[in-house]
C-alpha cells in the first residue's frame, strides 16, 4: 500500500480529491486441445452443442479426470508471473444454479490454488513503472452460453464452452487508475502469449476481467467496492473503471453509502449498472471435490517446466537495451508482441550482419507501423520482410541513400515492388543519392546566383541555410546528399 497518494492520479470531486482502488480477476482460455475434465475439444466456435462429452453435460454416474497439459499450462503462468508454485492444491465445488451450467456447481479451488503470490511488473512509460501484486492464480471450469435471441419465447443452451479450462489470475488492489488498469492487463496478456498458455483473444471471450473498483479519500482506509463482471475488451476496462469511480464518488458526496454489489458494464451507455448484491463465499457451499483427489506434484516436475520456458518480455527487452543499445521506450513497444521482437531481430541480424538497431526499431516502430496499422495487420504480418527493412537499413549507412529518399524506396516496396531486394529497386530507379561534389556545387552556384538578397540574409542570420538545402535538394529531385550539400553551401556563403 503507498503512504502517499500520487496527486496526478487523484480525482477531483464536488468535494475535494478522491483515489480509486482497482484489483483485478482476470480469467483467461487455458491454451489446450481438450477441456479442463473431460476429453472434449476446446477448440472456439463450433455448432452449438458439438464439443460435449457426457462429463461437461453432467450425465449421472460421469466423473472428472484432471487434463495434465492445463495443470502444466497453470504452472508455467505462474513461473511467468515469479509467482509461489503450490505443489498441493485442491479442487473445490462452487455450488450455484445457472441454466448452462448443468452440474448446478462449478469445479474450481478456492483454500488451496495451484498458484499462490506474484507479481507482474508494468511500465506507464519510459520512466514511470508500478509493480502489481498477484493474489493467487487458480483453475477453473467455464461455464456454457445462454441464448436469449433465437427464438421468441424461449432461451437456448450452448454448452460447447462448458468445462473449458480457466485460470482465473487474481490481482492484489494495488491499481491506482484506469490507464494503470489498462496497462497491467496488456502485460498479463503479453507474459501469457509468450509462454503460449492463453492466446489473449477477447473478442472469443479468452480473456475477461471481473473488474473491482472502491474509492477514499487519500490516505483513509480502503471504501466499500464493487465488481463488474465480464468485461470484455482493455478499453472497456477503462471506460468501466472512469465510470464506476464518477458514479461512486457521486453517491459519497451526496451522503449515500456505497453497497458491496456486483455490477455491469453498459459501453454503449458508458455508465455500470446494478446486477444482484455480492455473494460472499459461504454463500456459494464451497466444499472439496469428492470426485478429485488433491493434486500434487514434486518440485523435479515444476523445475523442469520452469527450465523449458521461452524468454519473457521483460528478460527480451533487457536483452535488447544491453545488446542492441537500444532506449527502453523502443525495447518496450517491440516486445509487446513476441513476433514483432522476432521481427526486429531478424532485421537487425540479417545475414549475419550486425547493423544500426535504432535504425532498424525506428522504421520498425515507425513508418512500417504505421502502414501494419493503415491496413489492420501487425508489422510482421505485412508483406515487408526483415530482409527488406535490412536493406534500406543498410543503404541509408552507407550512404546510397538519405533518409528521405529511403521513404520513397519504401513507399515502392508497399505499393508495387513487393518482393523487391532495396539495393536491386534503387539501382534500377536511379533512386541513388548524388554524392558527386561537382553536380552538387553546379546547383548551389545557380542557386546563390539566383538569390542575392537570400545570401545576404543567410550570412547575417546563418539559420536560414536550411532555405538554400531545401532548394538544392529540390533542384537534384531530392537526391543531393543533405551532408555534402551543407558543407558546400558553408563554404560558399563564408559561414
Amino acid at each position: 500500500m503507498t503512504a502517499h497518494a500520487n496527486p496526478k492520479k487523484l480525482i477531483k470531486g464536488a468535494t475535494g480529491d478522491w483515489e480509486v482502488i482497482i484489483g483485478l480477476e482476470i480469467h483467461a482460455q487455458v491454451t489446450s486441445n481438450s477441456k479442463l475434465f473431460s476429453g472434449s475439444s476446446a477448440a472456439y466456435g463450433g455448432a452449438p452443442n458439438t464439443h460435449v462429452s457426457l462429463v461437461d453435460a453432467a450425465m449421472p454416474g460421469m466423473l472428472p479426470v484432471i487434463n495434465e497439459e492445463c495443470v502444466r499450462q497453470a504452472i508455467r503462468t505462474g513461473l511467468g508471473l515469479k509467482a509461489k508454485i503450490n505443489q498441493r492444491s485442491v479442487f473445490d465445488r462452487k455450488n450455484y444454479f445457472y441454466p448452462d451450467l448443468p452440474q448446478g456447481y462449478q469445479i474450481s479451488q478456492y483454500k488451496s490454488p495451484i498458484v499462490g503470490e506474484g507479481e507482474v511488473i508494468v511500465d506507464l512509460s519510459p520512466t514511470d513503472q508500478i509493480v502489481v501484486g498477484i493474489e493467487r492464480l487458480h483453475l477453473e471450469q467455464d461455464a456454457g452460453k445462454s441464448l436469449h435471441d433465437q427464438h421468441p419465447t424461449m432461451s437456448f443452451v450452448d454448452l460447447n464452452r462448458s468445462g473449458v479450462a480457466l485460470m482465473e489470475i487474481v490481482s492484489k488492489p494495488d491499481m491506482r487508475s484506469a490507464d494503470e488498469a489498462k496497462a497491467y492487463v496488456t502485460k498479463l496478456r503479453t507474459i501469457m502469449r509468450y509462454l503460449g498458455t492463453c492466446d489473449g483473444n477477447m473478442e472469443e471471450g479468452s480473456l475477461r476481467a471481473d473488474v473491482n473498483v472502491s474509492v477514499r479519500r487519500p490516505g483513509e482506509p480502503f471504501g466499500t467496492r464493487c465488481e463488474i463482471k465480464n468485461v470484455n475488451s482493455i478499453r472497456f476496462i477503462g471506460q468501466a473503471i472512469e465510470a464506476e469511480a464518477r458514479r461512486q464518488i457521486g453517491e459519497l458526496e451526496d451522503g449515500r453509502a456505497i453497497v458491496q454489489e456486483t455490477r455491469l458494464f453498459d459501453p454503449g451507455k458508458g455508465e455500470t449498472r446494478s446486477m444482484r448484491s455480492k455473494e460472499e463465499a459461504h454463500d456459494y457451499r464451497y466444499f472439496p471435490d469428492p470426485d478429485l483427489l488433491p493434486l500434487e506434484f514434486d518440485q523435479a516436475y515444476v523445475d523442469d517446466l520452469a527450465a523449458h520456458l521461452p524468454e519473457l518480455p521483460d528478460g527480451k527487452k533487457a536483452r535488447f537495451v544491453n545488446d542492441y543499445g537500444l532506449p527502453a521506450y523502443d525495447a518496450g513497444v517491440l516486445v509487446a508482441e513476441r513476433e514483432t521482437a522476432d521481427y526486429f531481430e531478424a532485421a537487425a541480424q540479417h545475414g549475419g550482419t550486425k547493423r544500426d538497431a535504432k535504425a532498424v526499431a525506428n522504421w520498425i516502430n515507425g513508418d512500417i507501423a504505421a502502414y501494419a496499422n493503415s491496413v489492420s495487420l501487425s508489422v510482421p504480418q505485412t508483406h515487408i520482410t526483415p530482409a527488406q527493412v535490412a536493406g534500406i537499413v543498410d543503404l541509408i549507412g552507407d550512404g546510397t541513400i538519405s533518409g528521405k529518399i529511403a521513404k520513397d524506396v519504401l513507399a515502392l516496396i508497399i505499393a508495387e515492388e513487393k518482393d523487391a531486394d532495396p539495393r536491386a529497386l534503387v539501382e534500377a530507379r536511379g533512386l541513388k543519392q548524388v554524392t558527386d561534389t561537382g553536380a552538387i556545387e553546379t546547383a548551389v552556384d545557380t542557386i546563390i546566383a539566383a538569390n542575392p538578397d537570400k545570401v545576404a540574409q543567410a550570412q547575417a542570420k546563418p539559420t536560414l541555410l536550411g532555405w538554400f538545402v531545401g532548394q538544392v535538394l529540390k533542384a537534384t529531385g531530392g537526391k543531393a546528399n543533405p551532408q555534402a550539400v551543407n558543407d558546400i553551401l558553408k563554404a560558399k556563403l563564408g559561414l
